[in-house]
């Protein structure tokens, strides 16, 4: 039996099949029944009490078997809570941490018996005459108790078995709480991994989102697969996904610097492959840093640091699509008319490599298009056959419903097995347009007296919108932009306003200057305006483009 217990008992890192095993191996050649309760810490895998003080107890049923087909002898089912009173020998054996054996005609089971008329039927129904209750407890944590009744076996419980029952409950313990310790430090990871991913997508009005994020199985450990849905300047939205390489805490801790690191550079408009540079430079750095004496879950060195990652920016105004990858699966694009396409992209080299170049490629994408982006592991979950992986996701998209819910929903269904052996994040944008009437631009000339007729057109404009109660400061922030540009900048220049869920203002130009704010000083004569249009406005920014660069100023709108 013992031998039996140290081969079968604990085969895996789960609560409840290690209690089913103890309960499976006791009733072959030993109890006629025998039931597993534990407290429900130990499933949710937190810190139970040292010893319970002798008051009544609250269990959850773990396992239960019998001799008998449909364990008739059980009161509570699996899955169901058990109070336990402060007078039933179960009780008493938590308090004294050690088994005890009983007979169903002794005077304190009795008493027991009286107050739980459900167990009391139970026990005469199947006849049961001898009891052994010993509790589960491992590295001083109460984790539980289990139950052995004999009622087929004629012979009464006797003190060897008492023996025996404790050598069986002691081995259990152990490995449910290596269990219970392993669902912590999983639950932890999770929270961790959770906390660093979007809980919902941020107000913008270029893209629907709908997005999936699935752990990997328990024996995997918890990766470092993450997504985001970043709002920049212009209206335009960029979508990321990204890979880190190996498990467990070490991958989850990698995977948020490497998103806070998208989204610092994302703010100040990095283009998709002068991102993915300095992106790899993190990851480069982070190797040199990294501690040795540390490793994850799969044994590798932390300061073995891979990853992957796609990103793309959509403008919707041109409805182009700006994509930069290292070394990750190129996206899917759903057109409006019901095909799936999977662009070429150039590949990249994973980050991590250092010293080989990024490229960003464009697509135009018409609005109603679905654009999605993955992680290896949902095309890879079922046979590891990545072009097998990708028709079924060509499939799944073509078969998608009607809203990007639904087609997550599918594609999960038609790709994933039940247990996953690597982390997928899943992210769809269905892009959307602005119209023409939602965008203004002129040229202006260099020159200084046409600053009033740009104020004169940009208050023509929001009248036309609705919004002349944004008049006064939109006047301000274009009389500075407009004016900074032709002092300070070169033609041609363009001013532009864009009616979105925001009030957007830009004023670009050819050169490659861009302003800092600063404080002006008592008889400065500049140095003001630029202040004034921070303070008025919800921010404001420089991003630089291949013809030289633009200033934005963005207004909040309400809510309709």
């Amino acid at each position: 039996m013992v031998n039996a217990a140290g081969l079968r008992i604990g085969t895996t890192l789960d609560v409840t099949r290690t209690a089913q095993e103890l309960a499976d191996v006791a009733t072959e050649d030993f109890a006629d029944f025998t039931s597993v309760d534990l407290l429900d810490s130990v499933f949710l895998g937190t810190e139970a009490a040292t010893r319970p003080t002798g008051g009544p107890a609250v269990f959850r049923r773990a396992a239960e078997q019998s001799v008998l087909i449909g364990c008739p002898e059980s009161a509570v089912p699996p899955g169901q809570t058990d109070h336990l009173p402060a007078d039933s020998p179960m009780t008493r054996a938590l308090a004294t941490g050690r088994p005890s054996r009983h007979r169903v005609d002794d005077p304190d089971v009795r008493r027991w018996l009286t107050v739980d008329p459900v167990r009391a039927q139970r026990i005469a129904e199947s006849g049961t005459h001898s009891l052994i209750v010993a509790p589960l407890l491992a590295r001083g944590t109460t984790l539980g108790i289990t139950l052995f009744a004999r009622h087929r076996t004629e012979e009464d419980f006797d003190a060897d078995d008492v023996l025996l029952a404790e050598e069986l409950t002691a081995r259990a313990a152990l490995s449910i709480d290596n269990a219970r310790r392993y669902t912590f430090e999983r639950n932890t990871a999770l929270a961790l991994q959770r906390s660093m991913m979007p809980h919902r997508a941020p107000r913008q009005a270029a893209v629907e989102i709908a997005s999936r994020y699935l752990p990997a199985g328990p024996q995997a450990g918890v990766g470092g697969d993450w997504f985001d849905v970043i709002p920049l300047s212009g209206a335009r939205v960029a979508l990321v996904v990204g890979d880190v390489v190996g498990h467990g805490i070490q991958a989850t801790a990698t995977m948020g610097r490497l998103r806070t690191a998208v989204r610092t550079l994302a703010d100040v408009d990095v283009p998709p492959d002068e991102l993915l540079t300095h992106l790899d430079d993190l990851v480069l750095r982070l190797d040199r840093e990294a501690d040795p004496r540390t490793a994850d879950e799969d044994g590798r060195e932390a300061a073995d640091i891979g990853a992957t990652c796609l990103y793309a920016v959509y403008d919707p105004v041109s409805r182009r699509c700006t994509l930069a990858r290292a070394g990750h699966p190129g996206p899917a694009v759903v057109r409006p008319d019901g095909r799936v396409e999977f662009p070429e992209l150039p590949a990249g080299p994973p980050l991590g490599l250092g010293g080989l170049p990024f490229e960003a490629a464009e697509l135009d994408l018409p609005e109603g298009s679905v654009l999605a982006l993955f992680t290896d592991g949902l095309v890879e979950a079922v046979d590891h056959d990545v072009d097998h992986g990708i028709e079924r996701l060509a499939r799944a998209l073509a078969a998608g419903g009607i809203s990007l819910e639904e087609t997550c929903d599918e594609i999960l269904r038609l790709l994933l097995p039940e247990a996953p052996e690597d982390d997928i994040a899943l992210l769809l944008a269905r892009t959307r347009a602005l119209d023409t009437s939602q965008v203004a631009a002129w040229d202006v000339p260099p020159d200084p007296a046409v600053v009033s007729h740009a104020r004169k057109l940009a208050a023509e404009q929001l009248a036309v919108w609705g919004l002349d109660e944004y008049a006064f400061v939109t006047e301000l922030v274009v009389s500075e932009l407009v004016t900074n540009a032709i002092r300070y900048g070169r033609p041609p220049i363009e001013l532009r306003l864009i009616h979105d869920t925001s009030l957007i203002c830009e004023v670009s130009d050819t050169s490659s200057t861009a302003p800092h704010l600063r404080r002006a000083r008592t008889f400065d004569e500049g140095g003001r305006g630029l202040l004034l249009v921070a303070q008025l406005t919800q921010g404001w920014g420089t991003r630089h483009t291949p013809f030289g660069k633009t200033i934005w100023t963005e207004q909040t709108l309400p809510e309709v």
